[in-house]
This record gives structure tokens, sequence and C-alpha cells, in this order.
């Protein structure tokens, strides 16, 4: 099926209002209509998967893609084609760890030129706000950023340095008045320091970042969030003792929102072994207890979404052969791997596939803008689609693996729900045991930006 006028049609979609059995009807890329109980239109070529669910796309609107200018840790054409295998229809970039950061216009218009014609799947781009740059956000707003990512903390890279309170202050009511969100990586401290002790023990690593650096910038955001208005995200929660904070504000009615990541709700720090400096990440992965208290977030509503932070490198700067927690980078490759491994945490806690669409298609499409174009199987939105076997289960090997680099914590475990097929506006972006066919994405961008990066 490609593109046209057909029909997807099984006993378990997943729509707006709840799974049933109903027939997808795509016409030209979009979704014409959901017919219920079965009924199909006379006259169309029809797919019927039977009870395998047909869901919306999953949008992951946190990944590294790194090219240009760190394309051998990972690049658009891999990310891509990963994604798609993963059951990822719309990708959105961070703006590091490319060389150039994407923190001007001209270095959007940089990235933009990278991706063209390379992308497996839809994506788009965040914007950053650096020390000095607010002069450059409207130029990226109009240009169709999602929106714009700052550290409080040391990034990882000279090129993006972290931004101060003040540094806030000037850039977040020119944010707000664009109504683009702010999107945070919340840890802060004025004392940063690298492990300690015997570097090799993930105990040391952990210990050199505490759950008091994110509850202490959580709580900072908060507050510029109230004096100024416009939304604020906080990216990949990891310190489960910040959820009160976040409960609070949103009962306030505060546009905040929150995101945590598959590897904070599958591992535990106390499984994870010395020397394993492929879990290393920032935050870092914490206890059993923390991680069963973001399911618990996550289940409350405190928490809106779960992303990827797809975070590679070259296996070389993760220092496998001296399992050094200080010197590895920090960053855990998961595009592929996601949504099963996310799934396989909700089956054994009691969610169902509502749920999964909520938390993986639904709000994080909400956050870049396009709620009802993406992650939804309403009429008009993007025919972004997954035939998803969530009964079948599989343990990657590296062989499995699409990334540019297969190092990643998922291979060799036992993972739950098999992604069989996966649409991008109507068009098969990847089947199971096929080969990729050539790109097919397109970029998206804000609503009310200007078509071109221009």
């Amino acid at each position: 099926m490609n593109g046209g006028h057909w029909v997807l049609a099984s006993r378990r979609v997943v729509t707006d209002s709840g799974v049933r059995e109903a027939a997808v009807v795509i016409r030209d890329g979009k979704l014409e209509e959901v017919l219920p109980d079965g009924r199909t239109p006379a006259g169309l070529p029809v797919m019927d998967v039977g009870s395998k669910v047909v869901m919306p796309g999953v949008v992951d609107c946190h990944a590294h893609i790194n090219e240009p200018g760190r394309t051998e840790w990972e690049g658009f054409e891999t990310a891509t084609r990963a994604a798609a295998a993963g059951g990822i229809t719309t990708v959105v970039d961070m703006p590091l760890n490319s060389i150039p950061a994407t923190t001007t216009l001209q270095a959007l218009r940089t990235k933009a030129a990278a991706a063209e014609g390379r992308c497996a799947i839809d994506y788009g781009f965040w914007g950053g706000v650096i020390p000095g740059n607010a002069g450059e956000l409207e130029g990226m707003v109009d240009a169709g950023v999602m929106g714009f990512k700052c550290f409080l903390i040391h990034s990882g890279v000279d090129e993006f340095p972290h931004v101060t309170r003040e540094d806030l202050e000037h850039a977040m009511p020119i944010l707000a008045r664009r109504g683009v969100p702010l999107i945070v990586h919340a840890e802060l401290t004025e004392h940063e320091r690298p492990p300690q002790g015997d570097t090799r023990t993930y105990r040391s690593y952990l210990e050199s970042r505490p759950r008091r650096w994110e509850d202490d910038a959580i709580r900072m955001m908060v507050e510029l969030c109230r004096k100024h208005g416009g939304r604020v995200h906080i990216v990949h929660l990891s310190s489960s003792d910040a959820l009160k904070d976040i409960a609070a504000a949103k009962r306030e009615g505060l546009p905040l929102s929150v995101e945590t990541c598959p590897h904070y709700l599958t591992f535990d720090a106390e499984h994870i072994p010395d020397g394993a400096t492929h879990l290393k990440c920032a935050p870092p992965i914490r206890e059993a207890e923390n991680r069963e208290a973001l399911w618990a977030g996550l289940a409350r509503g405190d928490i809106d979404m779960v992303v990827s932070d797809h975070s590679p490198c070259t296996p070389a700067l993760k220092h496998l052969e001296r399992g050094d927690f200080a010197a590895a980078w920090g960053g855990i490759a998961s595009l592929q791997f996601s949504l099963p491994a996310v799934w396989t945490g909700m089956r054994a806690r009691g969610h169902g596939l509502e749920q999964l669409v909520l938390w993986m298609c639904r709000n994080p499409a909400r956050l870049i803008g396009l709620e009802g174009v993406k992650g939804t199987l309403a009429p008009g939105a993007d025919a972004d689609l997954l035939v998803f076997d969530p009964d079948a289960t599989f343990t990657p090997a590296e062989t499995d693996v699409l990334h540019r680099h297969r190092l990643t914590p998922y291979t060799g475990r036992a993972l739950l729900g098999v992604v069989e097929r996966t649409y991008v506006r109507g068009v098969p972006v990847f089947t199971r045991g096929e080969s990729a066919p050539r790109p097919a994405g397109h970029p998206v961008r804000r609503p009310g930006a200007a078509r071109t990066v221009a």
C-alpha cells in the first residue's frame, strides 16, 4: 500500500475513544475516517491485520541525531531508519550534539540541509537557548523550530553552554510571547564534580549527581514558569522526589509538562554492574524504588509522556574496556527499542494500549504543537500508523540494531511488543523482515511558521 486510497483494518484499533474493531480509511497520506464494527468502503483495497493492533505512530520529541559535525556518532539516515523499525513516525532532533549547535538561524539552516532527503520518517528540530543568543530566537521560531532547549548545568559539549537564571529572564518572555515551549535539562548545582573513589563502580557515578540537583532545578523552573507564563517542559525526569512539586504546579494550573525515558522506567541502580558504562546517562538511572515512583507518577498524570532521549556516541567514548564512569560519555541509544521497552514495563504494571498511545503518541504531539496532526487516528491527521503485536516477545541481538552503532543496553534483554509495519503519511517505511525503503520523511514545523528554513 503506497499512498493512494486504501483501508487498514483490525479487531484492535486504538482510537481516541478506545480500543475497538475498526477500519482506518487512508486517502492521499491523510486519515479520512475510522469506520467501526468492521465496515469497509466498497471498492477500496483492504489490508486486514486480524487481531494485531493498529495504532498511531510514536512521536519521539527527544533524540540526539548529532548530524552534522558528529555524524560518526549517529546521523539522520541511520537514526530515522532505526526509529521506523521501532514504530516512531515523527522525531524531533535536539540542538546538540551537532556542530554547529542549533542556536542560530544559520545553524538551523545547516541542520535542515543535512537532513533533507535522508530521513525515513518525518522530522523536526528544537532550537537552543544559550547565553547571549536571545536575538536569534524569533528568527528560529519563524523558521519552524518546535521550541527551545536549555541546560542548567554543563551540557557535556562546550558549543552548547548552560544558562543562568538571568539568561532565562531574557529568553522566557520572548518564548512566552511567541507561544513556544522552553524544554529544560533540569539539574542545578554550583559544585559539580566528577565521580569520586573507585570510578568503575556505578555507585560512584550515582552519588555524583544526587536527586536534589533535579529537585532544586525544577523548583526554580516552576517559579519562572509562574512569573513569565510560557510553557515549560522538564526533560528526562529521573528524580521521583520532584513529583510533589510537579503535581503542585499542575494543580496551580501552570503550563508545566514533564517527560521521562524508557531507561529510567526499565533499569535500576541496584542491578547495574560495575564497569557497565553503556548505562551511563545524565541524570542517572536511580534506585528501584525511584523507578516505581516514576511509574506511579505516570499513572497519576504528574509525568505526561515517555520519550527516548536517544543519545548515542562512538563505542570508544564509552570506555568499555576500562569501565570508567568518570571518563565515559553519558547517553543511551534507544530509538529502535523505546516502544517495546516501555510496553514491557506497562504490561507488567497493568497499563493498556490507550495509555501507551497517550504517553508516547498524543502527549508528545501536543508538546510540539502538532496535536490532531500527529499521534492520533482522528480524521484529518497524517496517516502515521503502526501494525503492532503487543503479545509477541523478542530478544534483540546486536545484528538487529539499526542505529549507527550497535551499543545499546536493550540487546540480550527480553522485550514484549513487536512492530510489524510502520507507515508515514500512508507510505510504508518499515516492514518486518524486509529491507528499508528509500527515505520518505518530510520536515515538520510548528504551525504558523514559515514553510521553509530560508
